[in-house]
């Protein structure tokens, strides 16, 4: 294969930079973004974890939105499949918390290795997987090219690049015709990722679509629905989820000019960070908090800062704002768990890390894009007012979203056949033994 310059130079790096390494994620775990009891993981060592027997599936996602998908993807597969046992590499620590309370027996979570070529080398001797699969977006070089090296079959699902990101990757041609020729399987969620992974393996586009379009609709806790709409009772409700600094007061700025008409109006900030729930109950005028098991009572503003809960919240809201879009910086959150849970969904205008899904519910008419606390409020005042326009709204964004099924089974099919077969799979498990 052609030499590459700038997978020789990202190699160079990568090696140069190793030692460096301890003191940068023990700076990240002082700031919380790092687990310090699992830093070791990173490193690609192991002190209790044993690769369990049989058949390996390795599933490799960025963070919660991938991770879900991945979360799927594995549940699926194994319940048509008890050989297989599954290892997911993330490297958030929420990703980690929702694969904790996700994951189930067969599925083991550690965290990404260090994208340097002898902790690869480690992480790969260690678990010894059968099957690879990268979900979306996150491609380290090093672990993608030693995975091939070491006969592992890869596979790329739901890929979804930014703009800047693919003119990247075709700025150094030859170093992603490498990586993407590594995968045994590439499939694109839009037709821009897809069109540029092709050009990169030599090959026709393949556009499956998106999967998180067929992603199942959010775990809702009936206890705690039953709860809160007890709490709550007729009083006109929405919701801010997954609110970032300087988001929170858009959205209480809209909630003040919400009262001026609805008095008993109430807002339920959800934080994409429950860590921030103080600050933001403080914006809120010391606001009652879901974390402590505070009681709504007459507040205007509840805050939902807790993890795993926003099934039973969007399930409530007739109208739910996905933030992390207000800001430029932000760059927008997944729309589709409102969606499939009947909320009628607003978004910010800046959503690129999710562009596909937006097109896609924007052409069906299946969302409003607000930009300010104005909009915002005379948005969720029509929807409160106009019981119609609402369930048209909510019925479109079903609608779009049913069209990731096809998506599904095709990839399924595809993951299905990269797997070892029967004879293969009996001596890997001599092997291992």
């Amino acid at each position: 294969m052609s030499f590459s310059p700038a997978l020789a130079l990202y190699r160079t790096a990568t090696s140069m930079l190793g030692p460096f390494a301890g003191a940068w994620l023990n700076a990240r775990a002082k700031k919380g973004k790092e687990d310090p009891s699992r830093v070791a993981e990173r490193f690609g060592r192991y002190v209790s974890a044993k690769r369990p027997p049989g058949v390996l599936v390795w599933m490799h996602a960025a963070s919660v939105g991938e991770s879900g998908v991945a979360l799927h993807l594995a549940e699926t597969l194994g319940a048509s499949n008890p050989e297989l046992s599954f290892l997911l590499t993330t490297g958030t620590k929420t990703s980690a918390e929702l694969v904790a309370r996700r994951g189930g027996p067969r599925i083991r979570h550690v965290y990404a290795p260090l994208d340097r070529r002898d902790i690869v080398r480690r992480f790969l001797t260690h678990w010894r997987p059968d099957l690879g699969i990268f979900v979306e977006s996150e491609l380290w070089p090093n672990l993608i090219l030693e995975a091939h090296s070491a006969g592992v079959k890869l596979a790329l699902v739901n890929a979804r690049m930014s703009a800047s990101s693919l003119r990247r990757w075709r700025s150094w041609r030859k170093a992603g015709s490498r990586v993407m020729r590594a995968f045994a399987f590439a499939s694109g969620a839009d037709q821009r990722t897809a069109d540029s992974i092709a050009m990169l393996r030599g090959e026709n586009a393949r556009t499956i679509g998106n999967l998180k379009l067929a992603a199942p609709a959010p775990h809702i806790d009936a206890a705690l629905r039953a709860d809160l709409a007890a709490q709550i009772g007729a009083r006109p409700l929405w919701l801010a989820a997954s609110t970032h600094e300087g988001e929170d007061e858009i959205a209480l700025a809209a909630h003040v000019r919400l009262r001026q008409s609805h008095p008993q109006a109430l807002l339920i900030i959800a934080p994409r960070h429950p860590e921030r729930g103080e600050a933001v109950a403080a914006l809120a005028g010391r606001a009652p908090r879901r974390s402590r098991n505070d009681l709504i009572g007459q507040a205007s503003v509840f805050v939902a800062d807790t993890m795993g809960e926003l099934g039973a919240l969007y399930d409530l809201a007739p109208v739910s704002l996905v933030a992390g879009s207000l800001l430029r910086h932000l760059k927008g959150h997944n729309p589709i768990e409102p969606a499939k849970l009947g909320s009628a969904v607003l978004s910010g205008p800046f959503v690129e890390s999710f562009e596909p899904v937006f097109e896609t519910l924007r052409a069906a008419r299946g969302l409003e894009i607000v930009s300010d606390s104005d909009a915002i409020a005379a948005t969720v005042d029509r929807l409160w007012r106009d019981d119609a326009a609402r369930t048209a709204l909510t019925e479109a964004a079903r609608q779009a979203l049913a069209s990731g099924a096809n998506a599904w089974d095709e990839t399924l099919s595809a993951l299905r056949s990269l797997l070892p077969t029967p004879d293969l799979t009996l001596e890997h498990a001599h092997a291992s033994a």
